[in-house]
């Protein structure tokens, strides 16, 4: 590396490119982040429920989490949500629609012991799924 008095242009060129081995400056500029997130960014998104999965809990638990695979309105992605709350899976129908947010956890990552699943169901047709688990209000009929 040089250090003398015209070595300016030399220092930022290296500079710029060193940079680049830097991850969180490489996502940050080449909008991986926005790109790989079938949210796009925003905060919650609307679906449809395709087909009710169960995913095996990871080691050393051993449980069947309820889960459905949902297909986003505003992109067409499938995305697996986790459907949270004892008997939880029993409010949520084939084709209803459903509203989805980030399961929480390692920024974007899976949480817990399910593996791959990074949301959850809110909402079930405008009502929530909370609400309805605590027996507080009934699903409505589409």
């Amino acid at each position: 590396m040089g250090r003398g008095l015209y070595t300016a242009r030399k220092l930022r060129t290296d500079g710029q490119k060193r940079r680049w081995l830097d991850r969180s400056y490489k996502k940050r500029v080449l909008k991986l982040r926005e790109r790989s997130d079938p949210l796009e960014g925003s905060a919650q998104g609307r679906g449809i429920v395709l087909e009710k999965v169960g995913i095996e809990a990871k080691q050393p638990n051993s449980a069947i989490r309820k889960c459905v695979k949902v297909q986003l309105i505003k992109n067409g992605r499938q995305i697996i949500a986790f459907a949270v709350g004892d008997g939880a899976i029993n409010f949520i129908d084939e084709h209803d629609e459903v509203l989805v947010e980030g399961i929480g956890g390692r920024m974007g990552r899976s949480y817990g012991d399910i593996p791959g699943v990074r949301y959850k169901v809110i909402k079930v047709n405008n009502v929530s799924l909370d609400e309805m688990v605590r027996g507080r209000l009934n699903k409505p009929q589409r």
